[in-house]
């Protein structure tokens, strides 16, 4: 979970999406990262693709900002 990555997307659209994730949805790999957490909260781009994962909402929101991009929260 301390992969460096390329945040910002191409283009005029600056919307990222912040979604709740349960840890036992995901690969193995990331769940034995997630420190026994349930849930982590993740930034997709508007196609869908998942951008972060981080621990809560609030550090989702913060760290859209920092990268210049609009956080809209999805249920």
């Amino acid at each position: 979970m301390n992969t460096k990555y390329d945040f910002l997307p191409e283009g005029d659209n600056r919307i990222v999406y912040v979604r709740p994730v349960k840890v036992s949805d995901l690969p193995d790999e990331l769940r034995e990262q997630a420190g026994g957490m349930q849930e982590l909260y993740a930034l997709h781009d508007a196609s869908g693709e998942r951008l972060a994962l981080v621990r809560d909402r609030r550090l989702a929101f913060v760290v859209a900002r920092q990268n210049n991009l609009a956080p809209v929260n999805v249920h």
